[in-house]
């Protein structure tokens, strides 16, 4: 059975790289966190292909897929759902919203108040949404992927602390190299390559995936450095607010789905080190001085790695 988990995630790494080009850290990245459950947050300039890439693992993985534009006049029921009134007999009807998928684009979410970005609270850590009183499971699994433009601010609604720690894990895709940007061109000469996507896995598989990877093994040796790296971060000079045990449970979630994704039943300290700066560096906040003198989270999540000793 491992042995089947591990050549479909092989051939998904795979198809997803036939789809974004030269990108191979990004995507494994990518199915580590929906291995480990987590929510995705993929920040970057316009056109790399964030949401090319949420589309092409949907169709990966047989998942129903949705895609919400984020703007300042979005309301909270427009993602949710409502009621809608019949007049002929007086009922109201509720229709779902575009939450009720597995996967849902949450495109330019920086764009929408923060009224209507708070509306995914709870779906994003509970997998769940209380809509009038009454509470609806998601299907599963659910995965949110949010983009963000980290360039243009005007008109934009920064995610507050509470919300960008919900998120599993941060993704930046960049520009492609020169090479691969003129295969880009060629591959969509005469067709799209989402065209060529086919599943691999259903969402049964996923989920049973996802069961996989929490079963795999972590020595309280690993559990301790984690937790350390996560107190550094608490006391870190340029840091005002650290990792949050929430923050502390993504990097013990995507340290085992890394261990998984290479073929293991246990886990290693060059698993919690391959994801730390991935899981971790979002859910900072910079201190006044340190935001305006050019610090960057990841460097900060560096020097942590760098100075905190692994357990004997």
């Amino acid at each position: 059975m491992e042995n089947l988990f591990q050549e479909k995630l092989t051939q998904l790494k795979a198809q997803l790289g036939k789809v974004i080009l030269g990108k191979d850290e990004v995507i494994e990245t990518l199915v580590i966190a929906l291995l480990s459950g987590g929510n995705i947050l993929m920040e970057d300039v316009p056109g790399v292909g964030k949401t090319t890439l949420a589309k092409a693992l949907a169709k990966s993985i047989s998942a129903d897929f949705k895609r919400v534009q984020f703007t300042p006049d979005l309301l909270p029921t427009d993602i949710l759902g409502s009621s809608i009134y019949n007049p002929r007999d007086g009922s109201f009807t509720f229709k779902e919203g575009p939450i009720f998928t597995n996967i849902l684009l949450a495109d330019e979410i920086n764009r929408a108040s923060p009224r209507t970005q708070s509306s995914l609270l709870e779906a994003m850590s509970e997998r769940q949404a209380s809509i009038e009183g009454k509470t609806y499971k998601l299907p599963e699994p659910f995965l949110v992927m949010a983009t963000q433009n980290p360039v243009e601010y005007h008109g934009t609604y920064p995610l507050p602390e509470a919300q960008l720690d919900r998120f599993g894990i941060k993704i930046n895709l960049g520009y492609p190299a020169k090479n691969h940007e003129v295969d880009i061109l060629y591959s969509q000469f005469h067709h799209h390559p989402l065209d060529d996507i086919t599943p691999i896995v259903d969402c049964a598989a996923i989920n049973n995936l996802q069961t996989a990877v929490r079963a795999v093994k972590v020595d309280v040796r690993i559990a301790r450095y984690i937790v350390d790296l996560a107190d550094a971060s608490r006391h870190h000079n340029s840091i005002k607010v650290g990792c949050s045990p929430r923050g502390t449970l993504a990097l013990f979630r995507t340290t085992q789905s890394h261990a998984f994704v290479q073929g293991r039943e246990y886990t290693i300290p060059e698993d919690v080190k391959a994801v730390a700066i991935s899981t971790l560096a979002h859910r900072l906040a910079l201190d006044t001085k340190a935001k305006y003198s050019g610090v960057m989270k990841e460097d900060v999540v560096r020097e942590i790695l760098d100075k905190v000793p692994v357990g004997v």
